[in-house]
């Protein structure tokens, strides 16, 4: 079963709502944080990356930047101001870029079902981001980032959802990248019927999120270590949206040399190993891959992979990485070696051209993107996806919707 929680959130007066959201803390870096935040005294950025407050000689992990955080927090709740709903609630959140929508339980969900794999994962986390965000909710006692989740349609849910959403919403602005975000409190009569329409879903998934929620039960695993349980770390704080509303973008590669190869003979080092024809910026289908080098666009068709090849393995960008980057380009591991790049399908193949031309990479690879069935099959069979294969867009924003421990 798939256990939903109300939860009293933490959350901006109405007023400042959109001044408070801001774009998840691993996003962007400190540089790019610094720069959003200026001028904007309210935006929880403070809160999740409280280092562009501090010197940039202080590392991110220095204990100022937790103590920072806390600091920060406190300075919010009054000035905003940051209220806490009277009661437990659930929350729906809806987000539309463009002619795009997705709707979204907002609430708290197991830790134990994600201990025990009924929310399941596609990604693996690495320890150093599990420290900083798992000593984070301890310092400033919640959980200040939200996981992405999704589970397949259940028209129970959608019938609830349809009748919350019509009434009048708790925020309603649309942020400065267009994207518009719309925030529901679902009355007491509808919390009740949503915990008991949740209870069939048989399992919950990751879309993005990872290391907030592995870093939710290392946090609840201090507290009980250090003798000072508490209820509210047995849950984590997402959003969970159907499976049927939800899109994925590529995620884009480009390589910054082409290990002693000259643009002509690394042509000639792919046609005898794929199909490489002249080609546009966007690959129509699964199975090719569009390659900017030299100034011109080209399509990869990419060999296609063995009967009884693992999911995982025979997506594009296992393919790619394992007939391509590697043998003729010497890339190694996607997550350490340096000469590869990626980039988020957001941005677009223009992107990725200009970082070509202006000498930032020496080759681009646009990707199709892989579909939320391709997560859920690959997760359903215990396995894990490439490093860097999805793209969750529009992302939620933090500072809405807080939950304390």
């Amino acid at each position: 079963m798939a256990q939903v929680t109300p939860f009293r959130a933490l959350r901006p007066a109405p007023s400042v709502a959109s001044r408070v959201a801001s774009v998840p803390y691993d996003v962007v870096n400190t540089a790019e944080a610094r720069a959003m935040v200026h001028g904007e005294p309210l935006s929880f950025l403070r809160v999740t990356r409280s280092e562009i407050d501090l010197p940039d000689t202080v590392s991110p992990y220095d204990n100022a930047v937790y103590a920072r955080a806390v600091q920060n927090l406190g300075e919010l709740c009054s000035a905003a101001p940051l209220v806490v709903d009277a009661e437990p609630t659930l929350y729906f959140y809806r987000q539309q870029m463009g002619d795009h929508v997705q709707t979204g339980l907002a609430g708290c969900f197991s830790v134990d079902e994600y201990e025990h794999d009924l929310v399941k994962k596609h990604e693996k986390t690495r320890p150093d981001k599990e420290d900083d965000r798992t000593r984070h909710i301890l310092e400033v006692g919640a959980q200040t980032g939200v996981v992405f989740l999704t589970y397949r349609a259940s028209a129970a849910v959608d019938a609830i959802a349809l009748r919350a959403c019509a009434g009048t919403p708790l925020y309603d602005f649309t942020a400065a990248d267009g994207i518009r975000h719309t925030v529901w409190t679902v009355s007491p009569s509808d919390v009740s019927a949503l915990v008991l329409a949740f209870a069939p879903i048989p399992e919950l998934y990751i879309a993005d999120g990872h290391h907030r929620a592995a870093s939710a039960a290392r946090a609840r695993a201090a507290m009980r270590d250090r003798g000072t349980p508490s209820l509210e770390a047995d849950v984590f704080i997402g959003v969970a949206f159907p499976d049927t509303q939800l899109q994925i973008l590529p995620y884009h590669r480009v390589v910054k040399d082409l290990w002693g190869h000259t643009q002509a003979s690394f042509l000639d080092a792919l046609r005898s190993r794929l199909v490489v024809t002249d080609g546009d910026p966007q690959p129509d289908r699964p199975g090719q891959v569009s390659m900017f080098l030299g100034g011109r666009w080209h399509t990869l068709q990419l060999p296609q992979s063995p009967a009884g090849t693992a999911r995982a393995d025979a997506l594009d960008v296992s393919v790619l990485q394992r007939d391509l980057l590697a043998p003729v380009l010497g890339v190694g591991d996607p997550r350490t070696d340096k000469r590869i790049d990626f980039v988020g399908g957001v941005r677009g193949p223009g992107a990725l051209e200009a970082m070509v031309t202006s000498g930032q990479a020496a080759a681009a690879f646009v990707l199709f993107p892989v579909t939320v069935g391709d997560l859920i099959a690959i997760s359903d069979a215990g396995g894990i996806m490439p490093p860097k294969s999805t793209w969750f867009e529009p992302k939620l924003r933090d500072g809405l919707l807080v939950h304390q421990i």
